[in-house]
């Protein structure tokens, strides 16, 4: 209590002058303490995870410790705290450290705002439509605003520090929006103008592989991006640029092309080095015998690195000179070395063709002189088409019989009427052919053609003995000897009206015939019951043969002279008749065969 006559304290004792001053501004403080205001106060003892704090009012403040955060706080420090409440239930007042930190940012965040300045913050957390960024106070980050493109994996950004602009603020609302692009917009453009001036074509310059694409890599040179073609990136063979390259990496590129309008650039990496093509004639010149590694495998062969930036092909008719490749992949994978041989190179096209077969001596050339023509062989069938039979002669070697080296005599419509495959056969070797890869034998050849005696023992008037062995609607075939048939036309079988041959003669019948043409260049002999029977009625002709006997004179000799003496007329009408027969007996032929 303060008195008029003397400086009394509120024990009644006496106050020195310096304390009563001391006194009467305490109370003057604490007339202005007013709530929610922020005011200094005074550390003036911490106890029991409490702060006390002396803000000048009639009492001291009670803070948590924990609003401190990691910096504690020491007696005798001075700090800023919020008034909440001047009285409390027990007439004390209630202070806020944390409180007043976080009123104060959003003041010194306003400030910023007002003067255009840039606010440092951390990303702490992934929030619907973006992040959460700590700047003292927590703002929003929205993912547009995240970088120049579009951020997939906006996880791995959390904890980062970056500077952001505040783009949107609203004290009462207590809502802060930031952008980052902003600021990466405008420094883009400051390095972009400043690249623009630099940039000159055929210049050698360094920037960072920003985008990888199937086609090719973006690098950003500074503000400005360049297109590195996958063509442009080795001179040897890429699948996929992310196999040189990956996001981030720094590289050197050539400028091939500029287009200031456009701010288009073309971008090279394998111009920097020299073009390994260049020497390739004088490298590996053809016969050169290497090595290299399989790099990749299509259907119609296999590619070769002989070194970076340099490959050959291997044609799938050039890597076994025996083995039937369906697949370049039977014999070869990626990866593996193999040994070639160099067939040819063109610097022009860039192709270098490659044999793997040539490494080994060609088992072809050898053939020749294990199996010189005429010898015989004998092997399994292995293959049977239309056109012949493949024996086989050694491990990946066949020889072919064709349908025409079958049989000297027998009509053979397809192979399989007189083999099957697995058969043993024996063939005798015609000829081979190195080069085209092709052996060929004959059957037939086995034996004597029976056709270079035919005509001397086949005469037109003679009278055989023979089987039908076959019914054509054009006439009869009869056989005369094992393997030699005879074509007994319609027209010759009888000298009634014959419709079909089957009115007249059947399959497996035996009868007597007249030689009336023998053809060995067209391997033919016509045939004639007509003419025989025509011959046989005749009185003069009975009694000549009779002679004849007498005389000791051969049948065959009898029946020659008197076909010429006595039946001009038969044997002239049979040759007259010869190219029209020929005629019909080929159409006949076609539709027996046919049928």
């Amino acid at each position: 209590m303060i008195t008029g006559d003397k400086n009394i304290n509120e024990s009644g004792q006496p106050v020195s002058d310096e304390d009563f001053a001391a006194l009467l501004n305490q109370s003057a403080q604490g007339d202005s303490v007013k709530e929610g205001e922020i005011v200094q106060g005074k550390v003036v003892a911490i106890r029991n995870d409490k702060v006390i704090v002396d803000v000048g009012f009639k009492s001291e403040g009670e803070i948590p410790i924990g609003e401190f955060g990691s910096r504690k706080p020491s007696v005798g420090d001075t700090i800023d705290v919020l008034v909440e409440d001047t009285e409390d239930d027990e007439g004390g007042i209630i202070l806020s450290k944390e409180k007043a930190d976080r009123l104060k940012v959003w003041d010194d965040i306003a400030a910023a705002c007002e003067r255009d300045e840039i606010v440092r913050g951390t990303i702490v957390s992934r929030v619907k439509g973006g992040l959460s960024v700590d700047i003292g106070v927590k703002a929003f980050l929205p993912g547009s605003q995240v970088d120049l493109r579009p951020v997939r994996n906006l996880d791995k950004m959390i904890g980062e520090t970056f500077e952001f602009k505040v783009i949107k603020f609203n004290k009462k609302r207590g809502n802060i929006v930031l952008s980052r692009r902003v600021l990466l917009e405008k420094e883009r453009e400051q390095l972009k103008s400043e690249t623009l001036k630099k940039i000159k074509e055929n210049e050698v310059v360094t920037g960072v592989v920003k985008n990888i694409t199937e086609y090719g890599c973006f690098i950003d040179l500074g503000g400005i991006d360049g297109l590195l073609h996958i063509t442009d990136m080795s001179w040897g063979r890429i699948n996929h640029p992310s196999e040189m390259f990956k996001v981030g990496d720094e590289v050197k590129v050539k400028v091939l092309k500029f287009d200031p309008e456009t701010e288009r650039v073309s971008l090279g990496l394998k111009q920097i080095s020299e073009d390994p093509w260049k020497y390739a004639v004088e490298k590996y010149p053809v016969a050169t015998r290497l090595r290299g590694k399989v790099v990749s495998i299509t259907d119609y062969g296999a590619f070769v690195e002989l070194e970076p930036g340099i490959e050959g092909l291997v044609h799938i008719s050039e890597m076994s000179w025996t083995k039937r490749v369906k697949h370049p992949s039977k014999l070869v994978n990626v990866g593996d070395e193999v040994e070639a041989v160099v067939l040819d190179v063109d610097t022009v096209q860039k192709r270098i063709s490659l044999g793997m077969k040539q490494v080994e001596t060609n088992p072809w050339v050898l053939l020749k002189e294990k199996y010189p023509i005429g010898s015989h062989i004998r092997g399994r069938i292995r293959n049977i088409t239309d056109f012949g039979i493949f024996v086989g002669i050694e491990e990946g070697i066949d020889g072919l019989v064709h349908i025409s080296d079958l049989s000297w005599t027998q009509r053979v419509k397809h192979p399989s009427e007189l083999y099957k495959k697995g058969d043993e056969v024996e063939a005798v070797v015609l000829n081979i052919d190195p080069e085209a890869e092709r052996f060929s034998l004959g059957i037939k050849q086995l034996t004597g053609d029976p056709w270079s005696r035919i005509t001397d023992e086949y005469r037109i008037g003679q009278v055989k003995k023979g089987k039908v062995v076959k019914l054509t609607d054009f006439g009869a075939f009869v056989e005369l000897e094992p393997g030699v048939e005879g074509l007994l036309h319609i027209s010759e079988i009888s000298n009634n009206r014959v419709n079909t041959p089957s009115q007249v003669v059947a399959e497996g019948q035996e009868i007597e015939v007249m030689i009336i043409d023998v053809d060995p260049q067209e391997r033919k002999i016509s045939l004639s019951v007509k003419a025989l029977e025509n011959t046989a009625d005749s009185e003069d002709y009975k009694n000549f043969i009779a002679d004849r006997k007498g005389a000791g004179t051969s049948l065959g000799s009898l029946l020659m002279q008197e076909l010429e003496s006595q039946n001009k007329d038969v044997i002239a009408e049979a040759k007259s008749k010869k190219k029209g027969k020929r005629k019909d007996e080929g159409e006949g032929e076609g539709e027996g065969e046919e049928e």
